[in-house]
C-alpha cells in the first residue's frame, strides 16, 4: 500500500485526499514549516503547527483558512490518523506522522537531530515508511557542533568590534537568524537587524518568542553603528542598504560553508558551518533509529543517499522527486 505519492501538485495522500507541502493550489495542505519552498500561497485550507501560524500570516496574508495543531495532537482526515512531531529544523517545524490500516508513514520535511537551543528539538518517530530530505546527503558534510559555531561567531564579532568594524552575518531570516540572535553575546556590542529579520521576529512574538536587535531604518544613524552585530538575509549582499553600514566584515552562515571554495564563491570574509539541516551522520542515524522498512529520499543528493541506504542497510530505498530546494539561503 502506497499512502503517499508525488504528482504535479505535490506530495499526495490519496486515501486522505490531502497534500503535504504542495507546490500548486490544492484543497487541503498540511505544512511542515514556514520556509517558502514548503509553504506556498493558493491553498483552500492549511494545517500547520501553532508556531508556524504567524509565519503563514506574515508570508501569505491573514485571510487564509488555517488550523493550528500542537505537537503530538492526533486528528483524522478521511480515516488517516495524523499527528505533527518536532523536526528540530526551525521554530514550528514538524514531521508529519500518518497511520492507515496499521502502517505508519512519516514525512520529515526539513529536519536536524542537533539541538539549536531555539526550536523544539527533533523527536524520534518510529515508522514503517520514512520520507527524508537529503540536502547534505554526502559523507563530506560532517558539521561541527552548534555550540562551537556560536562560540566562533562571538569570538569573531569581538575581534571585529575591537577594531571598530561591524560584523554582518547572513542567514535565513526565518530560522538561522533567530539561532544567531539567541546565542549572540550581547556584552560585546549592539545588535541590529535587517527589516526581513525584524519582520519575522515581530511575527514570532505572537507565540511567545523574543529576540534581541534593533531594526535598521532610513532614520537610523549609520555613524552610530560601530562594532555592532548586524543580522541580515543573504539577499542583502551587495545592496546599497548594506554598503551604508561600512566598515564591516561579512560572513555567510550555512551548511554549504563546509566545502572549500564556498566562502570564496560567495564573496564573504568568513564562513560559518551553521545549518538547519541534518549532516551525513544525522541522516544515517535517523534512518537507523526509525527502523523503517522502506525509505524515500527527497531533495538534495537523492541518488547518492538512496543507493547508500540500499547498500548499507539492505532496506528498500527510492526517490520522491519534489520541488523543495536546497538553498539554505532564502530570504524568509
Amino acid at each position: 500500500m502506497n499512502l503517499l505519492s508525488v504528482n504535479e501538485c505535490g506530495l499526495y495522500c490519496k486515501q486522505g485526499d490531502f497534500y503535504i507541502d504542495p507546490w500548486k493550489p490544492v484543497k487541503t495542505a498540511l505544512i511542515t514549516h514556514g520556509h517558502s519552498d514548503h509553504m506556498r500561497a493558493g491553498m483552500s485550507s492549511y494545517i500547520c503547527h501553532h508556531h508556524t501560524l504567524p509565519i503563514l500570516k506574515l508570508r501569505l496574508g491573514p485571510d487564509n483558512l488555517v488550523q493550528g495543531v500542537s505537537y503530538g495532537e492526533e486528528f483524522e482526515i478521511n480515516g488517516v490518523k495524523i499527528s505533527f512531531h518536532p523536526a528540530g529544523h526551525i521554530i514550528g517545524s514538524a514531521q508529519i506522522r500518518m497511520v492507515y490500516e496499521g502502517e505508519v508513514w512519516l514525512f520529515t520535511g526539513d529536519y536536524k537531530l542537533s539541538v539549536d537551543g531555539v526550536s523544539q528539538p527533533y523527536e524520534l518517530v518510529k515508522c514503517d515508511h520514512f520520507i527524508t530530505e537529503s540536502t547534505f546527503g554526502l559523507p563530506v558534510y560532517n558539521f561541527p557542533t552548534n555550540q562551537s559555531i556560536y562560540e566562533s561567531i562571538n569570538a569573531w564579532w569581538q575581534e571585529n568590534a575591537k577594531e571598530g568594524v561591524n560584523t554582518v552575518l547572513l542567514g535565513y531570516a526565518l530560522g538561522k537568524a533567530q539561532n544567531i540572535l539567541a546565542h549572540a553575546d550581547k556584552s560585546i556590542g549592539d545588535v541590529f537587524l535587517h527589516g526581513a529579520v525584524d519582520n519575522v521576529n515581530q511575527a514570532l512574538t505572537e507565540v511567545g518568542y523574543t529576540f534581541a536587535g534593533t531594526r535598521i531604518t532610513a532614520d537610523t544613524r549609520r555613524d552610530a553603528i560601530r562594532g555592532a552585530l548586524i543580522v541580515a538575509p543573504p539577499s542583502a549582499m551587495d545592496t546599497p542598504w548594506l554598503r551604508t553600514l561600512k566598515p564591516y566584515r561579512i560572513a555567510m552562515c550555512s551548511g554549504w560553508m563546509q566545502l572549500r571554495g564556498a566562502r570564496r564563491r560567495r564573496g564573504v570574509d568568513r564562513g560559518f558551518v551553521l545549518s538547519d539541516h541534518c549532516d551525513w551522520a544525522q541522516l544515517n542515524q535517523a534512518v537507523r533509529d526509525t527502523e523503517a522498512k522502506q525509505v524515500y529520499v527527497t531533495h538534495g543528493y537523492e541518488h547518492n543517499f538512496s543507493k547508500w541506504v540500499q547498500d548499507e542497510y539492505h532496506i528498500g530505498a527510492s526517490i520522491f522527486k519534489t520541488l523543495y530546494n536546497d538553498a539554505e539561503e532564502e530570504n524568509v
